[in-house]
């Protein structure tokens, strides 16, 4: 009798159970049949038919759920949600939602095999974003925004709603533990340098701050600047890119990087595209 193939729910339960380990074989959901295979290097051997889409999904998130070694610093995505012209936003900021159902079930998915969400200050304020999975199976990563300013009212979901740890990084010199202020489930971290100061956050500190919390599988999830601060600092090993059927015409673009003079200097990762549904999906590998 022929297997019934694996469908998308099964994979999902499968990348859950494949979070942090490696060398190992995992079954079917409640059930002992081999369906996955995962190496030492991140490598993985299916065992059991699978859908179209159940391969599409184990393809792109195994990769993501794999060991975190200590000496390695961190694993960090990027995520980035444009409409065919390359805009993340209208003029005034308005981005919910440009991608549709499909493409939000994605990206809760990332944040569930993430241990942190970071976002800069202009997201969190403009979109009020709650950053938890609800769209999906799983656990709410860690929620963290990058606030030198304190720009993102105390009112936002992020700092009252209580369900999740939320780190609010704010100007300040960084002391690991003396630089700590805790409010419930909210936890301040003064480490972004002077209030005055008009430079860049440097993602690597924001890194640095993380692991120090054991913070290692690291999710920036926007804005355009933050997630393009951290392409441009060679930071993203892995950076998705869903793009949606909709054309917004002026607006605020997915990408903010230095100009080049050149075709071969332009960045060419390895990449997979994915048929999500409501939204087409670049996979793009930098590691």
């Amino acid at each position: 009798m022929t297997a019934l193939p694996m469908d998308c729910e099964a994979a999902w339960q499968l990348v859950l159970t494949a979070l942090d380990r490696s060398n190992v074989t995992l079954a079917l959901p409640d059930t002992d049949q081999p369906a996955v295979r995962l190496n030492g290097a991140g490598a993985w051997h299916l065992l059991h038919p699978a859908t179209p889409q159940a391969r599409d999904l184990l393809s792109t998130f195994l990769p993501l759920c794999r060991p975190v070694r200590t000496e390695a610093g961190a694993r960090v995505i990027g995520q980035l949600g444009q409409s065919l012209d390359g805009r993340i936003a209208t003029v005034t900021g308005r981005s919910r939602f440009i991608n549709g159902d499909d493409g939000l079930l994605h990206l809760h998915r990332i944040r569930a095999v993430s241990d942190a969400v970071v976002v800069g200050a202009g997201t969190a304020a403009t979109d009020n974003p709650r950053l938890t999975v609800r769209r999906t199976s799983g656990s709410n990563p860690v929620r963290v925004v990058i606030d030198r300013h304190r720009r993102v009212p105390d009112s936002h979901h992020l700092f009252t709603d209580d369900e999740a740890p939320t780190l609010r990084l704010v100007a300040g010199a960084y002391r690991r533990k003396a630089s700590i202020t805790e409010r419930g489930q909210v936890t301040e971290v003064a480490c972004l340098g002077g209030s005055d100061q008009t430079e860049p956050t440097d993602p690597r500190l924001i890194l640095q701050v993380l692991a120090d919390f054991g913070l290692r599988k690291v999710f920036v999830e926007g804005g355009g600047l933050t997630v393009s601060s951290f392409l441009n600092a060679g930071l993203l090993d892995r950076l998705h890119v869903m793009v949606a059927p909709m054309i917004i015409g002026s607006g605020r673009p997915a990408f903010s990087l230095p100009e080049i003079d050149g075709l071969d200097e332009a960045l060419r990762p390895k990449s997979q595209l994915i048929n999500l549904g409501s939204d087409m999906l670049f996979d793009l590998e930098f590691s």
